[in-house]
C-alpha cells in the first residue's frame, strides 16, 4: 500500500479566513513605501497594489496613520481625513476588481518621530518621556533624529484609542475589507507593551496586564466599531526595533493572544523571533508555536520567509498564512511564481523608500514580461 503523496506546495492551497475565501496562503505584508505625498495616497498606488493582487489573495496595506500626531516618516499615508478616505477608494476598488481581499494597517508611531512631523511642531507622544537614540535609516546612510517624546496622560490615552476607532471606521468607508492594528516594531502600541520602554506607574504601566491595557483598549474600540470579523493585529513580542524589547517576550505574546481570544478577532499576525532587527535574521531558541496554539483565530507569520520556509511552517501547522514583504515587493506576481516554482526577481533595497512613483515601486517585471 502506497502512502498518499505529500503536498509540498501548501502555500498555494485555499484557506477560509472567517468569511473570506482565500485561494492561496501567500499574504502581501504591510510595507511602508513613502510615496503618499503630504500623507495623501496617490494614483500610482492603484497600479502598485493591483499589480500585487491575485483573485482570492490577501493584501495588507502599508502602515497608515490614525491622526496628525501619528506620523514619523515622510510621505506615509493617513486615514484620518475625508481627503484620505476618498484617495484610498480607487486603490481599494482596483484590488477588489481583481478579486483581492484588502486590509488597512492602522498605526501610530509614537516616539519614533520628531517635531517636524508633528502638528504645530509639538513633541511626539508616547507611553514614556524617554528619548530614542538616533537611528541609521535602512539605506545605511541617512540618520533619523528623534525629539524627546511627551508622556501621554491617562485622559489623553482615551483620545488616542478613539483615533484608532475613527481610523477603522474611515477604512471601512474607503472600502477596505478590514483593518490590521499595528502593535509591533517599537511604534506606539509596542511602546506600551514592552517593559524596556514603558516606565509608567499608572494603570497603563508596571504589570504585564497593565502594559497590555492600551493595546487591548484599542482592539476593543476597533472591534466595537467595525466588528471582530474584520479585525487583525500585528505583534512582535520578540523584536527589539526602535529600542523596544521586553524582558519576557514569551509571557507578553501569550498574554496578548489569550486576551485577544476574548474579543474573537479574525487574525493575529506575528513576527518571527529570528527578526530582532530590521532586515536581520538571528538564530534563536524561541518560537511562536505556543502563541499559535493559544490563539483561536487565523495565525499569520512573517519574518524572512522564502517559499521553502513558508511551506514548512504550514506543513508543521505553525501558521495558517505566511506574509511576504521584500519578495512580494520585487515580485508583483509572487503567488504565481511560487505556484510555477519560477525564479524570483531580486529586490533593490536602495529603492524601497524613494519618493519616485515608478522606480522600485511599479517597475519590477512580471514573469510573462521576461523573455
Amino acid at each position: 500500500m502506497t502512502s498518499a503523496p505529500i503536498q509540498t506546495n501548501l502555500l498555494m492551497t485555499p484557506y477560509k479566513m472567517g468569511k473570506f475565501n482565500l485561494s492561496h496562503r501567500v499574504v502581501l505584508a504591510p510595507l511602508t513605501r513613502q510615496r503618499s505625498y503630504n500623507n495623501v495616497p496617490q494614483p500610482h498606488a492603484i497600479l502598485y497594489y493591483s499589480q500585487r493582487t491575485s483573485n482570492g489573495g490577501l493584501l495588507i496595506s502599508e502602515a497608515t496613520g490614525v491622526s496628525d500626531t501619528a506620523q514619523g516618516y515622510p510621505d506615509t499615508p493617513g486615514i484620518w481625513t475625508k481627503e484620505h478616505v476618498e484617495a484610498w477608494k480607487p486603490i481599494v476598488d482596483a484590488v477588489h476588481a481583481k478579486g483581492g481581499v484588502f486590509f488597512c494597517q492602522i498605526w501610530h508611531v509614537g516616539r519614533v518621530s520628531n517635531a517636524g512631523f508633528q502638528p504645530n511642531g509639538q513633541a511626539p507622544i508616547s507611553s514614556t518621556d524617554k528619548s530614542l537614540t538616533p537611528q541609521t535609516r535602512s539605506n545605511g546612510i541617512d540618520v533619523a533624529e528623534f525629539d524627546p517624546p511627551r508622556r501621554l496622560s491617562t485622559d489623553e490615552i482615551v483620545q488616542v484609542v478613539n483615533d484608532f476607532r475613527l481610523a477603522a471606521r474611515n477604512a471601512m468607508e474607503a472600502g477596505f475589507d478590514g483593518v490590521e492594528i499595528h502593535g509591533a516594531h517599537g511604534y506606539l502600541i509596542d511602546q506600551f507593551l514592552k517593559d524596556e520602554v514603558n516606565d509608567r506607574t499608572d494603570k497603563y504601566g508596571g504589570s504585564l496586564e497593565n502594559r497590555c491595557r492600551f493595546a487591548l483598549e484599542v482592539v476593543e474600540a476597533v472591534v466595537d466599531e467595525v466588528g471582530a470579523d474584520k479585525v487583525g493585529i500585528r505583534l512582535s513580542p520578540f523584536a527589539n526595533y526602535m529600542e523596544s524589547s521586553d524582558s519576557n517576550p514569551e509571557a507578553l505574546g501569550l498574554h496578548m493572544v489569550e486576551s485577544l481570544n476574548k474579543y474573537g478577532i479574525l487574525y493575529c499576525h506575528m513576527v518571527e523571533p529570528r527578526m530582532k532587527k530590521v532586515g536581520e535574521m538571528d538564530e534563536t531558541p524561541h518560537s511562536l508555536v505556543p502563541m499559535r496554539k493559544a490563539f483561536n483565530g487565523t495565525f499569520i507569520v512573517a519574518g524572512g520567509y522564502n517559499k521553502e520556509d513558508g511551506n514548512k511552517a504550514l506543513a508543521e501547522n505553525r501558521a495558517d498564512l505566511v506574509a511576504y514583504g521584500r519578495h512580494f515587493l520585487a515580485n508583483p506576481d509572487l503567488p504565481k511564481r511560487f505556484e510555477l516554482n519560477a525564479p524570483l526577481n531580486k529586490y533593490h533595497r536602495e529603492t524601497f523608500y524613494l519618493s519616485d512613483p515608478v522606480k522600485g515601486y511599479t517597475d519590477y517585471p512580471f514573469l510573462d514580461t521576461i523573455s
